[in-house]
């Protein structure tokens, strides 16, 4: 429940940002997330535990991530896709570090005590929003002149505003016309058939560790080796697509990332001992941080920063299907076949094909663009050619050429004359 309500509550906080701006929501969302790791401490059943922590946290968690990626694309243009690898760098390292720290809290605190600790590391987000300043002029009202404030036409009859529609007001706040938005789409399709394989291959690395053969402890030193990678990785990829090579079609970039996370998956059934494994950790990692560094610049890129918010909620509500029936459904398989390789080849050919979907239709996006561009600079031309020939100046004539001949009783013009 906490990590389905992330993806589920993100049109919400989409509204909110793009009504109220990041700093509330994201103080808003500290707020809820240690509210509900505070109630957990008092729980006394599961049900209240998935009402506390799944259901407030998941919701206060929704409100810190998406304000935090719409302020990167406010305060940062040129050097964006480096922001947003560093900005990502984050999850990585409490990956590696939050499993032996809440060990070590229950050993020493107890589970009340680990959730009443854990409340107040998240209230630290609200110092974190406090910082997101918001950029841009302040919007002033203009104060009119009579005591009333109410403007009146020329007739005296008062101007009343036209009522607005649900479907208009809702639009407003989250734009629902992104999908008719040809690039967002693309992104979008490509998105779903990914996370269908994306997430299952690291739920199941320590389980394919340990039928492997392995203890438990070495298997889970597998998932720290992947996410120590994955922290250095996230900043690296950005700094490298940031460049003036790879930014310009930062699409295909994004779908070779996908590809080769794809195919370490699919190679990963050759690692038999241990050494092996953290090899394949190691390049899962790079991957995993390759695809994770460019996942929102890519959106960034094709939606603006201007719709990015909205772009955000829509793409969460509906990856929310596929992050949910990845995982059940690759242990649905290995339950049917008995071996974890099968599992992760089928996540990798997944994944390899969203890739190949992102690649084909982002090269058929960039060639519509190319051509619309180039039709757009053919109208201009054509009208600027007719707005020059409209201009043209009259053609100089010689006072010479003309003679007029005024008969002396016509010499002044009448009053019709001078009128014309």
């Amino acid at each position: 429940i906490f990590l389905n309500l992330l993806p589920t509550s993100g049109p919400i906080s989409s509204v909110l940002v793009n009504k109220y701006g990041s700093r509330p929501v994201v103080i808003a969302g500290g707020l809820l997330c240690c509210l509900g790791m505070v109630s957990a401490s008092f729980s006394t059943n599961v049900v209240e535990l998935y009402l506390t922590v799944g259901f407030i946290g998941g919701v206060g968690l929704a409100f810190n991530l998406q304000p935090a990626l719409t302020i990167i694309g406010k305060y940062f243009f040129k050097k964006r896709p480096m922001a947003n690898g560093l900005a990502m760098a984050g999850s990585p390292v409490f990956l590696s570090t939050l499993a032996p720290f809440n060990q070590f809290l229950f050993n020493n605190y107890g589970w009340k005590g680990s959730f009443l600790i854990l409340g107040a590391i998240f209230l630290h987000s609200c110092v974190a929003g406090s910082l997101m300043r918001p950029i841009g002029p302040k919007q002033t009202k203009s104060k009119s002149k009579t005591k009333i404030g109410v403007r009146v036409n020329e007739s005296g009859l008062k101007k009343r505003p036209k009522k607005k529609s649900a479907w208009e007001r809702m639009n407003k706040y989250l734009d629902f016309s992104l999908f008719k938005h040809r690039g967002f789409l693309i992104y979008l399709s490509g998105n779903v058939i990914m996370f269908l394989g994306f997430f299952a291959p690291v739920i199941f690395l320590a389980p394919y560790a340990k039928d492997k053969g392995i203890d438990e402890y070495s298997a889970a030193f597998l998932l720290s080796v992947m996410a120590f990678v994955d922290m250095f990785a996230r900043p690296s990829v950005g700094l490298i697509a940031n460049s003036k090579f790879i930014r310009p079609r930062i699409q295909y970039f994004f779908s070779f990332a996908i590809m080769f996370n794809g195919i370490c998956h699919l190679l990963c059934p050759l690692a038999e001992d241990y050494t092996s494994l953290v090899v394949y950790a190691v390049f899962f990692g790079l991957g995993f941080g390759s695809v994770s560094a460019v996942l929102f610049e890519t959106l960034m890129d094709l939606v603006g920063a201007a719709r990015f918010s909205s772009a955000v909620g829509l793409v969460t509500v509906v990856e929310c299907c596929p992050v949910l029936l990845g995982p059940p459904l690759a242990g649905k398989l290995v339950d049917e076949t008995g071996e974890y390789k099968n599992m992760y080849m089928a996540c990798g050919a997944i994944v390899v094909f969203s890739s190949l979907w992102l690649l084909i239709g982002n090269a058929i996006n960039y060639r519509l663009l190319e051509k619309e561009k180039k039709l757009e600079e053919a109208k201009k031309k054509k009208l600027r050619k007719l707005e020059s020939k409209d201009s043209e100046p009259l053609k100089k004539f010689n006072s010479h050429d003309v003679d007029v001949i005024i008969p002396r009783a016509q010499a002044t013009p009448s009053e019709r004359e001078t009128n014309i």
